[in-house]
């Protein structure tokens, strides 16, 4: 296995990889990117499951520890997620109810502690320090926002990424970026941001919305999708997700999110070295997972662009 210095991978590729566009290139992402910091103090958002917000009304500590298990899905901050290699970040973007300041949050169930502006102020400074290494930022929920929070979130991204956002209308490959100084992919799932230029739309990201608390489910899923319809010609994300439906849950409150990722991890690290990147329909692009740290995955998923350039020359 080719080893690469994980914050700097991107500038490390071979010349032959730089030049292709961005979706022929194999892509670490996660899933939920900023669950790590999620506060469970928090209230619940409003699209959470009734019964669970009926039941926290009445044990409030109790049950927002219990979400708090299953909402989970990493544990790294998004700084060492970049330092760690990850390039695809699942952000999912909220306004708290009747909050009279419109501070944006991230959540997932529940709110995190930190503001949507701290986290992507530290962003910027982390590109600074890595001009060669681009980013995927896939706002793909804005829970409680109305029209004039999106308004002003769309200007305060344009203000914070400025020059570096790489505009939807390219096809961006590492050496275009390098040479227009962009760093930023960013897709908006709203319609709010079709007129800007700067701004991506939503990225396909391919996951199960059936209970799937295996490695095998998941994996049948993706590959029945490869096989029987295949990708587009675009930026997509494959998801290592698991999910359990509220039945599972309630027969499982103790367990978490985590314990069931790790369990289902060596199968999934399997799928994952059996994969291929390039233009072909059948290949891979993005691949998100959970708890990205915890053991070599951002690695393999880099190794899939040295193992083509191999299997292509040989």
């Amino acid at each position: 296995m080719e080893k690469v210095d994980l914050p700097d991978w991107m500038s490390q590729l071979p010349c032959e990889l730089t030049t292709v566009p961005l979706w022929d290139l194999a892509i670490p992402g996660d899933h939920d990117s900023m669950t790590y910091c999620l506060d469970s103090s928090s209230t619940l958002e409003p699209n959470t499951a009734q019964w669970i917000r009926n039941l926290q009304r009445m044990l409030p500590r109790a049950v927002n520890s219990i979400v708090k298990q299953w909402t989970t899905t990493q544990e790294r901050t998004i700084i060492e997620q970049l330092d760690g290699g990850v390039r695809y970040f699942d952000l999912r973007i909220a306004c708290k109810l009747k909050d009279v300041t419109h501070t944006l949050y991230f959540a997932h169930a529940l709110y995190t502690t930190v503001t949507v502006e701290e986290t992507f102020t530290q962003v910027v400074q982390w590109l600074a320090q890595h001009p060669r290494e681009v980013i995927i930022l896939a706002c793909s929920t804005f829970d409680g926002l109305v029209s004039r929070d999106h308004q002003k979130f769309i200007a305060q991204l344009t203000r914070l990424f400025s020059n570096t956002l790489c505009p939807k209308m390219v096809t961006p490959s590492l050496q275009l970026c390098w040479e227009h100084k962009y760093q930023v992919i960013l897709s908006y799932a709203h319609p709010e941001a079709s007129s800007q230029q700067e701004l991506w739309p939503k990225i396909d990201y391919w996951w199960t919305k059936h209970d799937r608390t295996s490695a095998r489910g998941v994996i049948e899923y993706l590959e029945n999708r490869l096989q029987s319809e295949g990708r587009d010609v675009a930026l997509f994300v494959a998801g290592l997700n698991l999910t359990a439906n509220w039945r599972y849950l309630i027969m499982h409150l103790f367990s978490s999110v985590k314990k069931i990722t790790l369990a289902a991890y060596p199968e999934l690290l399997e799928w994952v070295l059996q994969q291929r990147c390039g233009s072909d329909k059948t290949c891979i692009n993005i691949i998100a997972a959970d708890f990205v740290g915890v053991n070599e995955f951002v690695q393999l998923v880099i190794n899939i662009n040295h193992t083509f350039l191999k299997f292509r020359d040989s």
